[in-house]
């Protein structure tokens, strides 16, 4: 099935993408109103009964029987009285007053029985009009009927054609003015999905990312796949494995330097304060101060091991990481006494962290630019020497940041920092500063809710989102965040596609080791296509295929609503994110689903909630006249070819009066006395 909303289809570099928002504009209408037939109506009415008639004749012809017989009678004196006027045996004087007297009575008795057959005419007429009106006033009602339903069933098709051609996926993003996304709670897998919808879009809109996964759990593969696919060469660095070959930091002045390594050291200890971490700097430049421009990590924990005095030094002059002179130089560095012991401590501790990194840039290599650099730490490497590696390379990018000149437009670049809650919160809080101000967009991911990260949730300008909490506690602060008063809606499709992605299997591949000697893949790129990279190159694109297999009709499933509480936050499915915003209007609350196969279905839409609202609100509803209807039992009635107006579709209106018969009222009242009540 095709887009049916194609002007939609394009991705806007403004806006970041974080899933998409269940929502049904139009009801479902049912099914279609049913058609009035005449067989719903009480019954055909039927013609005057002749037994009526006959019973209203034999009655009248027993009332007329005496009158009948009267006027014969008269007729008989009448014709016996012109007999005798003939034969003169009566005088015609008297003849003629009694045939005139004969004739009168006749005359009378015969009105009187033509009056009362008239009356019995007029009762049938009246009742064969009676009959005849009532029949068309049900032919007319059973055609305003089929007229009414007729229109109820062009309002239906149109509900109908509206519901079944609308929109049900609408994107969730937030704009590009807010400096920064905190992503709290959530799943390895939902992680995933979260990351490869916000990395893709970034990608395909022509930006810039970088993705530092702290969470040992290869969640950007498939970001990793979608972009190799789509025409570029993503680099990717396993700590520590590809250490050697990562060059992050090389071009940083000394005292930049110093600083990053100060804050790597600290990462081991829980309790390190500011006086701390300065002393640390202050030992950390005098050693590059002796080492000079371009030092490396093996020189600096060389130099360390001279000053805290551990091992042999003549090691390190043979191996050429120091020379005689810097040797020297290094043993002149602080005085002596009793601070000798607290250098000797600290220069201690920091060579033994520092160790971790002496590979760092030792077989540096020529890279191809890239649009998406991905730097994760090995599952199988020791615990702390990953929180190293990953502390370095933040303070590292800060650094970086900070010497960068502003970009053009924001998010131009992003950087992903998956498991954020394993840095120190002055790493988090130099990082975030360092992207404020050179406009880079910063995505935080936090496992769970320590107190370093309540401290800086949704501080300045950020938006917030919440994925599934396992903990009880954090779903109880993430629930006060949100505020329990809002009712969110959960798609059924949310729920069937996040089971089958339960897991991710295997790890990341290093490319920084697969690239030619000229620096390249030599890869032909393909034609980017975003929605059908995504299906065929991530497994939540696959999933979703399987899971909903063909059945586009599924997509508009509704499952539940719920309320913001702390029992419902434990149980959210996994690409579930709740995200909470701040706009000139309010704060807003959405639920999205992070799937990234969304994208890929025929009802989704890249265009907002509030902007399709909006542009409906703008745009009257056009006026167009009904497709023809499909024939069947269940179409819109045309006209029975005896009902009033037919073949024209008119609007409920009374019977004319000149369609209905005049009353012509009760029989003129009978002379007759005898006329039985």
């Amino acid at each position: 099935m095709a887009d049916v909303h194609p002007e939609h289809a394009q991705l806007q570099a403004d806006r970041i993408y974080l899933g998409w928002q269940y929502v049904l504009l139009y009801p479902d209408p049912g099914p279609p109103p049913k058609r009035p037939s005449p067989g719903d109506a009480p019954g055909p009415l039927p013609a005057v009964d002749p037994e009526w008639v006959r019973r209203e004749k034999l009655q009248e012809d027993l009332l007329n029987r005496p009158v009948r017989i009267f006027r014969a009678f008269m007729v008989i004196v009448a014709l016996m009285i012109f007999t005798l006027g003939v034969t003169e045996m009566l005088s015609w004087s008297f003849a003629l007053i009694g045939l005139a007297a004969t004739g009168g009575v006749a005359i009378f008795t015969s009105y009187a029985i033509y009056q009362g057959n008239r009356a019995v005419r007029h009762r049938v007429a009246e009742k064969q009009a009676e009959q005849d009106r009532l029949r068309r006033e049900r032919e007319h009602e059973l055609f305003q009927a089929q007229e009414e339903h007729a229109r109820r069933y062009r309002e239906w098709e149109e509900k109908k054609r509206r519901f079944d051609q609308q929109v049900s996926w609408y994107a969730v993003a937030v704009p590009d003015e807010i400096d920064r996304i905190d992503v709290a709670g959530g799943t390895l897998p939902g992680w995933s999905a979260l990351i490869t919808l916000i990395g893709a879009t970034r990608l395909y809109s022509g930006g810039h990312l970088t993705v530092l996964d702290l969470s040992e759990g290869a969640i950007a593969k498939d970001l990793i796949e979608l972009a190799t696919r789509g025409g570029d060469d993503p680099l990717v660095w396993v700590l520590p494995v590809d250490l050697p070959r990562l060059d992050l930091g090389a071009t940083l002045p000394p005292e930049a330097f110093a600083d990053v390594l100060a804050h790597v050291v600290s990462v081991s200890e829980e309790h390190h304060t500011t006086r701390d971490l300065s002393f640390d700097n202050a030992i950390l430049e005098r050693v590059l101060e002796v080492l000079g421009e371009n030092a490396t990590i093996n020189q600096v924990t060389a130099a360390l091991r001279a000053l805290a005095q551990v091992g042999d030094p003549r090691e390190d002059l043979r191996l050429g990481l120091i020379t005689a002179t810097q040797l020297e130089k290094i043993g002149t560095l602080f005085g002596r006494g009793v601070s000798d012991r607290v250098v000797i401590e600290r220069a201690w501790a920091l060579e033994a962290q520092l160790r971790k990194l002496e590979t760092l840039g030792s077989e540096a290599v020529r890279l191809p630019p890239a649009r998406l650099r991905v730097i994760s730490m090995d599952r199988q490497a020791g615990v702390l020497g990953n929180r190293v590696l990953g502390t370095y390379v933040a303070t590292a990018l800060t650094h970086i940041l900070r010497q960068s000149p502003a970009a053009d437009r924001p998010w131009y670049h992003t950087i992903i920092v998956a498991g954020a809650d394993k840095l120190r919160g002055d790493v988090l809080d130099r990082l975030m500063d360092a992207c404020e101000t050179s406009r880079t967009g910063l995505v935080l991911t936090y496992r769970s809710l320590t107190p370093t990260v309540k401290e800086r949730l949704g501080r300045g300008h950020a938006a917030v989102a919440f994925m599934r909490l396992g903990n009880a506690e954090d779903a109880r602060v993430a629930s006060e965040h949100v505020g329990t008063e809002h009712r969110l809606e959960l798609a059924t499709l949310t729920e069937t596609i996040s089971a089958p992605v339960d897991g991710l299997d295997g790890g990341y591949t290093s490319t920084v080791v697969a690239l030619d000697d000229d620096g390249e893949a030599g890869r032909d790129p393909a034609e980017p296509d975003l929605r059908e990279d995504i299906t065929e190159s991530t497994e939540w694109g696959r999933a979703a295929s399987k899971a909903i297999g063909g059945e586009t009709e599924r997509v508009l499933q509704r499952s539940r609503e719920f309320l913001v509480e702390p029992h419902q936050l434990q149980q959210l499915p996994t690409t579930s994110v709740i995200v909470t915003d701040a706009t000139a209007t309010g704060r807003r609350v959405r639920l999205a689903d992070a799937n990234p196969a969304i994208l890929t279905f025929p009802r989704t839409t890249l265009g907002e909630l509030e902007d399709v609202k909006d542009a409906l609100q703008r745009v009257p509803e056009q006026q167009q006249q009904p497709p023809p209807p499909p024939e069947g039992e269940d179409g819109p009635p045309q006209p029975a070819p005896d009902a009033p107006g037919n073949g024209q579709m008119r609007v409920e209106t009374p019977v004319p009066p000149h369609l209905v018969p005049p009353n012509l009222g009760p029989p003129p009242a009978r002379l007759d006395w005898r006329r039985r009540r």
